[in-house]
């Protein structure tokens, strides 16, 4: 006999601190781009399939249980979503490399885009009360992202041109994070308008945004590497 529950699809893909410590939401669990998956009970001891041929069809559904196409904008935003957190954690991985102290707040923020998801995959429009509880996006992780922003923009040298995304290959990634996070951004900001979604969704990335950009320079410094000074081609 089989049961249809909801898994979060990106489970495997999370850091193991967020399956343990989510500072955020710790007794709260994601929901981020669902999929319905059919789970073995009883003595049906079947290992569960990672595909589901449910969205063969171009239809997925959301979090409220609505199918939509795969070209809604809600969908849309949450592959923005889940690519700044892959783009991120290979951000993380030159930055282990080079025994950076920040690595640790990465870890968080990719935490966080989860719940960012989570909120996403939750339109308030088809939403009962009871999902929006579960998916509230809170703005503690905003004022974070602003604490860590201060205490790296105390060390480091003021700007006074523009930079290219250069300086190492930890700040590079950074930098190509940080474009990724714009574009999330600019996903997301209809579905704010529209009251689809949590305000402060929208605001962390704009803010994280800023943060990447920030430990970019902090990296690139760190390592003692030189950044790339826009000039005027001649």
């Amino acid at each position: 006999m089989t049961s249809l529950v909801f898994r979060h699809s990106l489970l495997r893909g999370v850091p193991g601190t967020c399956r343990f410590i989510s500072e955020y939401r710790a007794k709260r669990p994601l929901f981020t781009l669902f999929s319905v998956r059919s789970y073995a009970t009883g003595e049906d001891n079947r290992v569960p399939k990672i595909y589901t041929k449910t969205g063969d069809k171009g239809f997925s559904s959301t979090f409220t249980g609505e199918r939509r196409p795969k070209e809604d904008h809600i969908f849309e935003a949450l592959g923005n979503t889940d690519e700044l957190s892959s783009a991120i954690g290979l951000a993380r991985e030159f930055c282990l490399d080079k025994r950076h102290t920040f690595t640790h707040q990465l870890d968080k923020i990719q935490c966080v885009l989860q719940d960012v998801g989570s909120n996403i995959a939750t339109p308030r429009s088809s939403a009962r009360e009871s999902h929006i509880k579960r998916t509230k996006f809170i703005a503690q992780p905003i004022v974070d992202l602003e604490t860590w922003i201060d205490e790296f923009t105390e060390e480091l040298p003021p700007l006074t041109s523009f930079i290219l995304p250069s300086g190492g290959k930890s700040s590079a990634a950074l930098h190509l994070a940080r474009t990724v996070c714009r574009r999330a951004e600019r996903s997301v900001a209809p579905i704010v308008r529209s009251g689809e979604a949590d305000p402060d969704v929208a605001k962390f990335l704009n803010r994280l945004s800023d943060y990447l950009f920030t430990v970019a320079r902090y990296a690139s410094m760190k390592e003692g590497s030189e950044e790339k000074i826009y000039k005027r081609p001649e």
